[in-house]
């Protein structure tokens, strides 16, 4: 039985988040809790956090063991992106996009 957890809105860009999560599939969820306590990039204590929350949704939801989880899934999704305007040398301006994602980790039993 597959159980996912989401975070949405998060303010990292998917891209960079993907670096991390291209790494977590095939894991069991101890290793991967390890693996992202130990990587030098910020977004991993909020994969970390999501990670958490599939496992507990699989713990609590539908009785599985939790010992028994792995990673079969996770990916980062586009979300929207706030334009901004930064002011220039000679009356013009630059853009600056803070761009935002949703994380969803996928774990099963087995």
């Amino acid at each position: 039985m597959e159980v996912s957890a989401t975070a949405k809105y998060l303010p990292i860009s998917a891209r960079k988040v993907r670096l991390v999560l291209d790494q977590l599939p095939g894991k069991r969820v101890e290793e991967a809790m390890v693996m992202l306590k130990f990587l030098p990039t910020p977004h991993a204590r909020v994969v970390a956090k999501v990670l958490k929350s599939a496992a507990a949704n699989a713990e609590n939801n539908y009785a599985l063991d939790a010992g028994e989880l792995r990673v079969k899934r996770a990916f980062a999704g586009e979300s929207r992106t706030l334009k901004r305007f930064k002011a220039k040398s000679r009356g013009r301006v630059a853009p600056i996009l803070h761009r935002t994602s949703h994380v969803t980790v996928t774990v099963e039993e087995g």
